[in-house]
């Protein structure tokens, strides 16, 4: 019977690597924490209902349904100078570690005079995602 006369060197680099079969693996083959994260389960799960995504793209379609109108109405430069004047609006935050009540981008869609879920029980002072406030700015401003 012959034997294999090919060395250890060859066969190793016939071998494919395991982590390379597994995109969130790092080097050693577990996921690397400190660089993506912790993973979520929440993320890859789908929708249980189908009007789940529809309810979380409300706000993005009623815009664009809106957006078409005006533009049906009075021309193209309607949409653009309020889709200008939404974007100004996201633009002015508090620092980051303070909660911003974005009331200039409600006073613009309307909202303002409305009172719904997301007033009642998304209060800020019972918000747990307060952090060291300096570190939160450098973090924003690149500085960490």
């Amino acid at each position: 019977m012959p034997q294999n006369t090919r060395g250890l060197r060859s066969q190793l680099k016939d071998t494919v690597a395991v982590t390379g079969l597994c995109p969130q693996a790092g080097a050693y083959g577990v996921q690397d924490t400190l660089r993506k994260g912790f993973t979520s389960v929440k993320n890859e799960l789908l929708p249980s209902h189908p009007l789940e995504l529809s309810e979380k793209n409300f706000q993005l379609n009623q815009d664009k349904m809106n957006f078409a109108t005006l533009r049906n109405i009075q021309g193209l430069h309607a949409p653009l100078k309020l889709q200008m004047e939404y974007r100004a609006a996201r633009q002015i935050q508090r620092l980051p570690f303070l909660q911003s009540s974005n009331i200039a981008l409600d006073t613009l869609r309307g909202s303002d005079e409305y009172i719904g879920f997301e007033d009642i029980l998304n209060d800020p002072a019972q918000s747990e995602v307060m952090g060291e406030p300096h570190i939160m700015v450098e973090y924003k401003q690149g500085v960490l």
